[in-house]
Order: C-alpha cells, then sequence, then structure tokens
C-alpha cells in the first residue's frame, strides 16, 4: 500500500480555508489557537498606482525558485513578533520594498505537512525600495491586476487578490488606530487623582509592543486623552515616530460622557484631516465613538470591544466608515 503524500506548500488549492469575507476583521490575542498545530505567516497585496483610476493600480507576482510558482510575497511568524510587524518584515525580506499597511483582507488556512498554516494577508502600498533576485525570490512582476491574476499559479491567491480589488474600489482617504490605553495599576490600589494612576508592568510592556505592530502603518500624528496611563501608552510609539502627543481631552471617557457632540466633532476633524492618526483613549469613549462611526457610515458593527492596549484600524472612504479590523493585544503572536 503506498503510503499517503504529506500536503505542502504547493498542496494550498486541495483544501483551503478562505476566511476574507467582510469588512470587519479581528486578529485575536492567540491567533494559533484557532487552528490545530498553527504555523503562523503574514503578507501582503502589494500595489502601487494611483487608487482613484484603478486601471493606473499595478500588483506585485513574485516567483519562488523553491516552488517553481507565482505567489503573493509573505512569510512565517519569526519568535517575538505580532502579525503586522511579520508581514512588513517578510515583504521587506522578498521583495525589498518598504511599505505601509493598509486593509486587513482577512486570512487563509491550509494543510501544510502535520500542521495548520494560517495566513493573514493585507494590502500594503509600496512606498520606496528596489527588489534585487535572492534565495527566496528569484523573480518579480508588476502587473495590472487582471494580468496578475491569471499568472498566479494558486486560485487560493486569486481570490485573495479578487478582495484586494474590492477594497481598492473603495480606498481608504483616512484612518484611525484607535487604541485602548495599557493595563494600569488597579483604581482600588490607587489612592491618588485617578488621572494620575498610571501603567503597571504589563501596561509598559504592551505600550513598548504597539511600536513594532503600529509602525507598518506608517502614522503622522499621535494624540492622546489626558489619563497618564493613555499619554504612556502613546509615548513609546510617538517617540519612535519623533512625534509629539498631543494630549486633547475630547479623546478621554470624561469629555465623551460630558459632550458626545463635541467629542464626535473633535473626531471628525482627524477623519477629515486625511492620512493615519493614532489616537490613545479609554474603555467608555472608544465603544461608543465607533458605534456612532458605524451608525453613520457604511459598515454595521454588532459586538464593539475595546480590551486594554487593543487597537481598531478605521478605514473612512470621504468620512464615512467603510472597514474596521480588530488588533486584540500588540504582544508577541504564539
Amino acid at each position: 500500500m503506498a503510503k499517503k503524500k504529506m500536503p505542502h506548500e504547493v498542496d494550498k488549492d486541495q483544501v483551503p480555508e478562505l476566511l476574507v469575507n467582510g469588512r470587519h476583521q479581528v486578529i485575536p490575542a492567540d491567533p494559533a489557537k484557532e487552528f490545530r498545530r498553527a504555523m503562523l505567516a503574514a503578507g501582503a497585496v502589494l500595489w502601487r498606482g494611483d487608487l482613484s483610476d484603478l486601471d493606473s493600480v499595478e500588483v506585485a507576482v513574485i516567483h519562488r525558485p523553491s516552488y517553481d510558482d507565482w505567489s503573493l510575497a509573505k512569510g512565517k511568524l519569526d519568535p517575538g513578533e505580532s502579525l503586522p510587524t511579520t508581514a512588513a518584515r517578510e515583504i521587506l525580506e522578498e521583495t525589498g520594498f518598504e511599505i505601509r499597511l493598509g486593509k486587513l483582507l482577512g486570512k487563509v488556512t491550509y494543510p501544510v505537512l502535520n500542521r495548520t498554516k494560517v495566513v493573514y494577508y493585507w494590502t500594503g502600498e509600496v512606498l520606496g525600495g528596489e527588489f534585487t533576485p535572492n534565495g527566496e525570490v528569484d523573480e518579480l512582476r508588476w502587473l495590472p491586476i487582471r494580468e496578475a491574476r491569471e499568472l498566479l499559479s494558486y486560485e487560493v491567491d486569486r481570490l485573495v487578490l479578487d478582495k484586494a480589488e474590492k477594497r481598492f474600489r473603495l480606498p481608504a482617504t483616512s484612518r484611525v488606530l484607535y487604541i485602548r490605553h495599557g493595563r494600569a495599576h488597579q483604581r482600588r490600589n490607587w489612592d491618588g487623582d485617578d488621572s494620575l494612576r498610571p501603567l503597571d508592568k504589563k501596561g509598559r510592556r504592551q505600550a513598548e509592543m504597539l511600536v513594532p505592530m503600529l509602525l507598518p502603518y506608517k502614522p503622522v500624528a499621535v494624540y492622546s486623552a489626558e489619563p497618564d496611563r493613555c499619554q504612556s501608552t502613546a509615548a513609546p510609539l510617538a517617540d519612535e515616530l519623533g512625534l509629539e502627543v498631543v494630549v486633547d481631552r475630547l479623546f478621554g471617557d470624561e469629555a465623551w460622557l460630558e459632550n458626545q457632540v463635541a467629542s464626535q466633532r473633535r473626531f471628525r476633524e482627524l477623519i477629515d484631516a486625511g492620512g493615519t492618526s493614532v489616537v490613545v483613549s479609554q474603555g467608555e469613549a472608544i465603544p461608543g465613538m465607533i458605534a456612532w462611526l458605524s451608525a453613520n457610515g457604511r459598515l454595521p458593527l454588532d459586538e464593539i470591544k475595546a480590551k486594554k492596549a487593543s487597537v481598531w484600524v478605521l478605514s473612512f472612504n470621504d468620512g464615512q466608515l467603510t472597514g474596521a479590523d480588530y488588533l486584540t493585544s500588540p504582544l508577541p503572536a504564539k
């Protein structure tokens, strides 16, 4: 009796599961726990051009000599990384390009040997760099979307590209990385002014780990509510970016409970300013603000969580909410 052949990377079309439906995507705190013997990876649909003219947009397809196939760029998670970090690092290593992460498209799973490979894909706008052939990728082609689809070796990759094209047709004109502050010392053990209650040891680590997770989104401004725990959560990322933390009480719980209209107006100003902004806020304001954005946008959201140090990557098209990715934790994926 012939021994059954174990599935490998080149067999990923045989029994894949494509989980890229919907504009609301979630990365759980422990993404490997969802699947049996998971092997985590991340990548992106690399693009360049003008999204207001889809005919001008080209996407990158890579040739891997070890498999003799054409695929989308991706790679395995390294110890200590979050998945957005992996996506940006692997893209740089495989293609030489620096990217700005955009919309999380979702994930694809398929068996490899006796494990389950789980690949998260984003859209990734190329900002600079140059491709040089290497051991993993010996050729890269920039192609219009239709031609790229024809060249790809796997149906799974073609379906991911289809989802990216759908996002390109309603592109983000601005993004907000909406963060709840890291874990702080418990209120019952704090006698002073609650706004001065600091982050605890885990909260400080969460703040530090937000840096590599969010740098690939290329934020251009960092805002914080008034409490010390919010400002301390924002500080490491702002330091790395060389930006000041702009403190505004309208982003905090007190202002939200006192005058929601004023808080909403301030948030709207950030959206209208364009680019990618960071806002560190609190557990009352975040769900309320997102519910309001959802009700007045183009993306219905039923459940809005806001765990400490979690991040909502909110995408807007001409001021309306069109995408929401929830990154549950900045701590390394297991």
